[in-house]
């Protein structure tokens, strides 16, 4: 486990491919990844992604997200930034992107 901007993120050989599964399961947070995989090297401010649930679950998302090994998440004064760890993704579970946005087309 470490630390990135004092938010735990996992160590990528640590990552469960039934956690980062059950992540994707929530439509939420399928739409999240996928919106980030369509730019994987940004940054993202998470109060810019529209989705129709209360700032409570949004955050309860971004928590789940991070854990599972999904993304990045840093927090810079009230907000908080989310990356797709697309490179170690990639390394770790070759195809697991590209599979979810085919399935979501």
């Amino acid at each position: 486990m470490t630390a990135v901007a004092g938010l735990a993120h996992p160590d990528i050989d640590d990552v469960d491919l039934s956690t980062v599964l059950l992540a994707l399961a929530d439509p939420h947070r399928r739409q999240v990844v996928l919106e980030l995989a369509r730019d994987p090297k940004t940054e993202r401010q998470c109060a810019t992604f529209v989705l129709p649930i209360a700032k409570s679950t949004k955050t309860h998302h971004w928590r789940v997200l991070r854990e599972s090994g999904l993304v990045y998440q840093r927090a810079v004064g009230n907000g908080l930034y989310i990356r797709l760890r697309e490179d170690d993704l990639k390394r770790r579970f070759p195809g697991l992107l590209d599979t979810i946005a085919a399935l979501e087309a």
